[in-house]
């Protein structure tokens, strides 16, 4: 019988057969795990986007978790309600009766020319003032489908439900002079006159000539630039803009380009107490900033139904005119989009084009008497 043979293995060889064998046995992922992981964090990160981008519910005032109602109000027919403020002389013997429609963060507690027309230009016209808070601002309620066309009607009613009878007089400033544009598209039946003060312009109105608009909106400070950008061709995008600490948004620098004479003013207003960010704040966006705020940018800068700058006479055969006034230091309002519609419109808009002036020239002392006595005499 033959001996077996002793094989001897030397050390080295001992662990190079080990290290072959734990490579093979180590652990093996399941195909098609990666994507899967991926896919996962891509819907985390779509949801978290989702989330982030949705503007908190309202606190509608008078409800049981919103701000109390503490102004007069009316009941429009689709069931919202109007919050009010009326000044000057009592309705019943007004020889005169003036809308006034606030701008862009503000209230009805901000009618610039009741407020700075004197007591006795008042008396002398018998002039009766009535402000009103948009939808979503102040103790309006919020109105998440409106458009330009619906808040004209939202005037009219107004005016139906407080008696001013089948005319009335319309001044509106800032953004709430844009809404004139649709008073003046929708009711011109019913305006006995209309006064637009630094009316906020659509750079996307489709009349302007693009370099003209294109300028216009190049001209304001690289944190508006992108906020009307955002309001305009991504809306659903605008609470998160303004609200985000990422980039500078609407308004972050505005105080550092304002005119001299709006920074005057400015100051004029706050050594007196009568900023509306000292007094008239707490009022403006009870029911939150989306439903004031973000809502108006989208209305004001986004689509519109027609084109202002496109407008034929609204009152043709009337001896009725409109009013524009413009400050041409304005930086909050280009003064060379309103001379384009002025000058479309010649035939029945008077433009007043205040040198020196910028975007708060109403709250000049001398202003709304002038304004007043313009309105209330027509062409001249």
């Amino acid at each position: 019988m033959a001996a077996g043979t002793n094989r001897k293995i030397s050390a080295a060889s001992a662990r190079s057969h080990t290290r072959r064998a734990n490579k093979s046995s180590g652990l093996t992922l399941p195909s098609g795990i990666f994507p899967a992981v991926l896919l996962l964090l891509l819907a985390g990160l779509v949801a978290w986007g989702y989330q982030a981008i949705q503007p908190p519910p309202p606190k509608i005032c008078g409800s049981c978790d919103g701000p109390p109602v503490t102004a007069s109000r009316i009941q429009l027919r689709d069931g919202r309600h109007l919050a009010y403020q009326e000044r000057g002389v009592s309705k019943d013997v007004a020889k005169i009766k003036v809308v006034f429609i606030h701008g862009f963060d503000v209230c009805r507690l901000d009618d610039v020319i009741a407020t700075y027309t004197s007591p006795e230009l008042v008396e002398e016209l018998g002039i009766y003032f009535v402000s009103y808070d948009r939808p979503g601002y102040g103790e309006s309620d919020p109105h998440p489908s409106r458009t330009v066309k619906s808040q004209a009607f939202d005037i009219e009613e107004l005016a139906d439900q407080l008696g001013l009878g089948t005319k009335f007089y319309l001044i509106g400033y800032s953004l709430g002079g844009q809404i004139g544009w649709g008073c003046l598209k929708y009711i011109p039946h019913r305006l006995a006159g209309v006064t637009l003060l630094a009316p906020a312009s659509n750079y996307w109105w489709p009349g302007f000539p693009s370099n003209l608009s294109t300028e216009a909106l190049y001209q304001q400070p690289t944190c508006d630039y992108w906020s009307l950008r955002v309001a305009h061709y991504a809306p659903w995008l605008t609470h998160w803009w303004n609200t985000q600490n990422w980039f500078p948004s609407l308004g972050a620098t505005r105080p550092h380009v304002l005119s001299r004479e709006e920074r005057e003013v400015m100051a004029k207003l706050i050594a007196k107490g009568a900023s509306h960010r000292v007094i008239f704040h707490e009022h403006v966006r009870p029911q939150g900033e989306y439903e004031s705020l973000h809502r108006d940018l989208n209305l004001g800068f986004g689509t519109w139904e027609f084109d202002p700058v496109e407008m034929e006479n609204p009152f043709t055969g009337e001896e009725v005119y409109a009013h524009l006034w413009q400050g041409d230091e304005d930086t909050l309002v280009p003064a060379t989009l309103q001379r384009y519609i002025a000058d479309r419109h010649s035939s029945w808009i008077r433009y007043h084009e205040l040198a020196g002036s910028g975007h708060f020239f109403p709250h000049v002392d001398w202003m709304a008497d002038t304004i007043v006595k313009t309105m209330v005499n027509g062409k001249q």
